[in-house]
Formats: C-alpha cells, structure tokens, sequence
C-alpha cells in the first residue's frame, strides 16, 4: 500500500492512509503542486494555520537508476504568495520511497511555543519534543545531535535559525550521506515548516521493503541505457562531474551573460578567479573531492568538498548561482570568501540564492561597501544573530529593496532573479518572467540551448525562438520534476534521443504503465496550468510575470536590452 501520512500539528494525530486515488498516478513536483491547489486556501497567510507543507518523492526516486534521488517539496510561498515546489537532494526522499511512502503533509500549527520533531520508521510516526540544546542551534551541529539520538544513516529535514524565525527566505535543510547539507532552498518553505514548530522530521528506513519494479528486467535494460546517455554526454559526462556548475562562470562571461555588479555588465575581467577552473584547482592542490554526489547514486557527481588552504571541509554543494552572485554580482574575487558565505547560509538555513543577491542589493543602497567580502560575509551572520538587518536580509532581496528604498531589485514575483542576464540570455529570461515559481532558472533553464547549443540552439540576444523555447523547456521540467531524477539529466536528454527513450521505458516498467513522449509533455502542462491556476486565486495576473524596468537599460558588452512586450510575454503560456 502507499501510504498517504497526514500529521495534524494542531492536535499533534498523525493519520496514515492509503494514497487518495486523485494522487496515485503523480509524483514529485505533480504531487506537491495538485495537492497544494487542492487544499490550500490561494488566499490564506503562508504562515497560518491554512497553508499545508507536503514531501513527495518522484516516480523513480528511490530505485536503481542513476540520479534518481530527489524530493519536492510543496507549500503556499511566504516570499512570492504563489504556490512552491522546492526540490532536493540527500536521503529522505531515497527513504521515503523504499518505505512506500507517497507523501507526507504537515498542517495546523501548535498552540504552545515550542518545537518538536516528528520521528517515521516502518513502525509508524511519533511527535516528539525536540532536543532544547537543537533550538537556535546551526544545522551542522544540530544534524550530528540528531543522528546520535535517532541512528547515523537517519534521514534528516531540519530548521535553521532562520527558519526558528519565520524569515521568508528561510530553507528546509536536509542531510546528505556524509551528513553534510543539501537544500530545498527556494521560496521560503522553511519558515513554513518553521510556523508549524517543527525543528525537524527524522527518517528511519530500516526494515523497508524497497521500491517495488513492476518488470524488472525491462526496467534493468531501460536504467542501462539512461547511464549510459548521461556518461557520454560531454556536460553529464565530464563537463559538470570536474569543474561542477561553477563551469559556468568562465562560459556565461565569454558569452555576454554573467550579471556583474548588480547586472551592470554581462561581462568583467577577473571571471577566472571565482570560476569552476580555479575553484578546482584549490580542491586538487588542497585535498578537497572536485567530484562528490548529493545522493547514492549519483553518477554525474557535480557535487564536490570545498576545503580550506589546510584541509578543512568548508562547503559542499557550492553552486555556480552562489559563487555568481557575491562573486561577479558582488564584485568579490575570493572564492574561500564565498565559499564560507555559503556555509553560513547552509548552517543558518536561508537559501543562498536570495539571501546573497540581497547583499548585492545591500551594496546598491550603500550598507557594505562592492567587492567587500568580510563586510558582506558578516552581514550574513546577522541573520544568525535575529538583529533587525539580519532578519530583513533573511527575507531576501525583494525585503531588502523594499526597506533601503532601492529600485534596482533583481526579483520577480518576490523571488530574486539568479546568475544569468535575461537581456543576453533572453530565453531564460522569460522563464524568470513567466514561471508561477517566481525568479528560478531551473524552472526552464532555456541557457542549455541559449548558451550550451544543447537541444539545438536560439539565439540568446534575439527574441526569435526564445517565446517556444522558454515554454517548451518549462513544461519538460515540469515532467523531469515529477520523476525523480536531478534536472541535470536534461542535457543528456535534450541530446540524446534514447536518453530520453530510457527515462520513459524506466517509469513504464517501474509501474506497468504504457506512457508515451506525448504523456509526459501533456504532464508537464498539467502541471503549469495547475499551478498557475493557484497563482491567479491567490491574486496574480499577468501583470506578475514581468521583469523589473532597469532591465531596459543597455547591457554591455553586447548592448542588449530586454526588449519583449508584454504580448510577447504573455504568449509563453499559450498551450
């Protein structure tokens, strides 16, 4: 039976059913997004008593393909008021999924003031005080306390200090096999977790059945094919598994697109010094791990152990996105720098996408100086402190523009606009104008045929292409986040027609189904105008799903501008 687990933290009941048959056949980001426009008022406070924060393994997560290891997460966005999915690696989903479980939803919110911790293993589901000494206490610290309480390979989701405080930027932390952290970052769904006074949920899968495979055999001959697309794909293959996604600095600077002092410039002269190269020449001349996976079984392993110059693990998981945006947005050149911002943000839990473009921000209204990286790394850590900057920087760049009176905010819909220019990646630009998620690059990551020449290619400096091109790729991912698997198989994919082929065949002989190309694009739209739907009830228009002004300036060193009409805009929702 999969199992349906409710966990009413009003009356602290927990219910476990069998799946509602309207949710057996979703999964993944079609299971948060359908069950959040379900049972979530579009108009309530996201941090009341009627939003509902549900978990949802994907079709795949769990099995034996290679990178089927991701979570959703789904929740009312207290920093966009749409609907959010939020997606992660680590080992929860992977157990979640071996213990048959479909999905797990978190309502109501406690009349005391204290924190608990909600404990699942194959004999059901506890709610338990959490350990005083975890409150206010960083997520390192607190995931090692844990697991010494509830077994080393437990499965752990947890608060930071900013989730404690209900900062709309705040994340849900989730610990990976070596216990370090992985985030469902994006859209404040911590500080939801954070208003249901839950410190953290603990997975225990000992004793678990496993993923059940309908057709073995097929499902073995289909996963060996889908290795094999992502291993010889030159990104999945070697590109990302050596120089991670910091590949893109020096890349996305030679093209014109790496936003540079609050997207001043597509483009500056010291790139080189934050990007993927150098960053992986300090790991190899220091003992780092250049290549390191989020979850068992990873085979593209863009992970890696950023150390310091002795040794010492500082981060992991140190994306291009981070490094960019204190980096070349910031104007810092020291990667130890930003690697220890990152870890801030990890052990603090903000999602260090919003919360360093908000330092940018920070630097526009002349709070820290540019280029300053110990100002900027400690005003970070003010966010720890709960000092009144520390809690309006915990709210991300939109808080941030909207208290210093700044007009040059990069957000949309609340949610900031992350690493890459819109007016010389224009395709990624309307998936940031135009996606119900807010600013968010994954959502139809367009720079795959933009910039890569993957999939084909569209000029990113002209409009031409770009409208299906946005759309199309929005609707894929759509489906890929309702799998299971990492986004990043989409360049293997988008390539290589069996990839593809594979990815189809694995589903349908996980669950004995007959899906075809067809299905999977039509469960990509059903997705989007589901969650759209949310979005308008909640108050959207189309009004939302535009870009900030100082966008119309030119950009050098192409001079490109973000020349699309709002009826050109509007057309990437067409289907």
């Amino acid at each position: 039976m999969a199992k349906f687990i409710r966990v009413d933290m009003a009356s602290k009941t927990v219910k476990i059913e069998e799946c509602p048959e309207k949710y057996a056949g979703l999964a993944g980001r079609g299971l948060t997004s359908t069950f959040v426009a379900d049972e979530v008022k579009p108009t309530c406070h996201p941090l009341g008593k009627y939003n509902k924060l549900i978990f949802a393994p994907g079709f795949l997560t769990g099995t034996s393909a290679a990178n089927s290891g991701r979570l959703s997460c789904g929740a009312k966005s207290p920093l966009t008021g749409g609907i959010k999915e939020s997606n992660t690696g680590g080992t929860f989903g992977q157990k979640m999924s071996k213990m048959d479980i479909k999905a797990i939803v978190f309502e109501g919110i406690p009349a005391e003031d204290k924190y608990y911790v909600v404990k699942i293993t194959m004999d059901g589901v506890t709610i338990e005080d959490a350990p005083a000494e975890t409150i206010g206490m960083g997520n390192y610290e607190a995931i090692k306390i844990l697991q010494e309480k509830y077994g080393p390979k437990a499965g752990v989701a947890i608060l930071g200090p900013a989730g404690e405080m209900r900062l709309t930027a705040a994340n849900i932390s989730f610990a990976d096999p070596q216990s370090n952290i992985r985030s469902a970052g994006r859209g404040g769904l911590g500080a939801v977790m954070g208003s249901k006074k839950i410190k953290a949920v603990v997975i225990d899968d000992t004793g678990a059945p496993g993923v059940t495979i309908a057709n073995k055999e097929a499902f073995k001959s289909a996963a060996k094919r889908f290795a094999t697309a992502l291993t010889t794909h030159p990104v999945t293959g070697q590109g990302l598994p050596k120089y991670g996604t910091n590949i893109l600095v020096n890349i996305l600077n030679e093209a014109g697109g790496l936003p540079t002092k609050n997207f001043r410039s597509g483009r500056n002269e010291w790139a080189n010094n934050i990007g993927g190269e150098s960053m992986t020449a300090n790991m190899e001349a220091r003992g780092g791990k250049p290549t390191h996976g989020c979850h068992a079984g990873c085979i593209i392993r863009c992970s890696q152990h950023y150390v310091d110059p002795q040794g010492k693990y500082i981060t992991s998981g140190f994306e291009y996105e981070t490094v960019w945006a204190l980096g070349a947005n910031g104007c810092i050149d020291d990667l130890d720098t930003i690697a220890y911002a990152d870890r801030e943000c990890d052990d603090v839990g903000v999602d260090s996408i919003d919360v360093t473009v908000a330092v940018c921000v920070a630097m526009e209204a002349g709070i820290i100086p540019w280029g300053d990286g110990k100002a900027a790394l400690d005003l970070i850590k003010e966010i720890r402190k709960g000092t009144p900057l520390g809690r309006i920087l915990g709210c991300g760049a939109a808080a941030v523009g909207r208290i210093y009176g700044q007009t040059r905010v990069p957000v949309v819909k609340g949610q900031a606009i992350p690493a890459y220019d819109p007016r010389a990646v224009k395709g990624v630009g309307l998936t940031y104008a135009t996606t119900p998620m807010g600013a968010d690059h994954t959502s139809g990551y367009a720079v795959a045929t933009n910039i890569l020449k993957i999939g084909g290619f569209v000029d990113p400096l002209k409009k031409e292409g770009n409208i299906e091109l946005s759309r199309n790729l929005q609707i894929a991912t759509a489906a890929v986040d309702s799998t299971g698997m990492c986004l990043f198989i989409a360049f293997a994919i988008l390539d290589i027609a069996d990839g593809f082929n594979a990815l189809v065949d694995m589903i349908n002989a996980c669950y004995n189904l007959s899906l075809t190309a067809d299905d999977v694009s039509n469960l990509g739209k059903t997705i989007l105008k589901t969650e759209r739907g949310f979005n308008q009830r909640a108050g959207m228009t189309n009004a939302d799903d535009r870009l900030p002004e100082f966008f119309e300036e030119v950009l050098p060193p192409h001079n490109v501008t973000w020349d699309f009409t709002d009826e050109e805009i509007d057309e990437v929702f067409n289907f």
